[in-house]
Formats: C-alpha cells, sequence, structure tokens
C-alpha cells in the first residue's frame, strides 16, 4: 500500500514472483467510472472506493479458499479501507510503502501512460492514514532499489508466511 508513485506496482510483481505468489493490481478492480474520474484529475470518494475495496477483498479470499496466496497492489490510504481489505484476517499482511512527496513527486513526473495524474499527489497525502502498529505493517522506506526494498519484505514475510486460511 502507499501512495500513486511509491511503487506498489512494480514491487508487488517483484515480490510477488521472488514468493511465486500470484500478483494483481488493484487498479484492475476499479470500475470505468474511477478511471474516468481519477484521469480527468478528480480524486475518488470514499462512495467510489468501496465497491472496488470490496472487490478486492473478494479476490483474496477467493485465492485464500483455493489454497493460493496473493499479493496485492492497492493504495489503501485509509484505515477504513484496509479494514474492508484485511476484515479480520490474520493471515493477512499490509506492506506500506514509505516515502517523502518530494521523491515520489520526482517519480510522477518521469512516469507516463498511468490513469492517476501527478496532480493528484496532494490529496493522496491529504488522505494517507499510515498504518499503526495494531494493524502489523510492514513499513519499508522507498528510497532503495527495488531489490533491496523486495528483499527486505521477503525476509520479513518468510519469517512469519502462514497459509491463508479459507
Amino acid at each position: 500500500m502507499g501512495v500513486s508513485g511509491s511503487g506498489k506496482s512494480t514491487i508487488a510483481t517483484e515480490l510477488a514472483r521472488q514468493l511465486s505468489w500470484t500478483f494483481e493490481d488493484g487498479d484492475r478492480f476499479h470500475p470505468k467510472s474511477n478511471v474516468a474520474k481519477m484521469s480527468a484529475g478528480h480524486p475518488l470518494t470514499d462512495e467510489d472506493r468501496w465497491p472496488w475495496l470490496q472487490a478486492i477483498a473478494d479476490e483474496i479470499d477467493k485465492v485464500c479458499r483455493a489454497g493460493g496466496q496473493i499479493v496485492v497492489a492497492c493504495s489503501a490510504l485509509k484505515r477504513a479501507y484496509r479494514n474492508v481489505l484485511v476484515h479480520g484476517r490474520d493471515d493477512v499482511r499490509i506492506v506500506f510503502l514509505d516515502g517523502s512527496q518530494a521523491l515520489i513527486a520526482d517519480r510522477l513526473a518521469r512516469r507516463k501512460g498511468h490513469f492517476m495524474p501527478p496532480g493528484l499527489l496532494d490529496s493522496q497525502f491529504k488522505t494517507l492514514e499510515p498504518p499503526q502498529a495494531d494493524e502489523r505493517p510492514i513499513a519499508v522506506s522507498i528510497d532503495a532499489s527495488v531489490e533491496d526494498i523486495v528483499s527486505n519484505i521477503v525476509a520479513l514475510v518468510t519469517a512469519e508466511v502462514r497459509t491463508c486460511r479459507p
């Protein structure tokens, strides 16, 4: 989880590859109306997000019911959003990709072909509620190479991997 430009898709893809888990990009679960709204430079409301978050939670549950494991890249900026995704499961962990607004703005300025315009970064940081200790987050700085970030996460995750429960 993290704001746009924090590296969610890049880190999650590599993490899933190294763990041999399924990868899903949370953006794939957005309805067309959400993508159109963000593409037009308008931030999503909570009402826009609830069906999207529930669709991701349903995918996590589906993969776990089938005995699999999954890494999902998802902004999950508010605790309430993460509560929908985790919904009391103790076999789901949140990885928080933490970085300064300046670093992320620089990354967004260089990114091409994404529906999220750099102008919405301010609203993302205003919305961001960093995960608290009781959420058991894995917080990692994004001010490192992809390889170092993923190695750090793999070490922390594999130390406590649990099989998804139905």
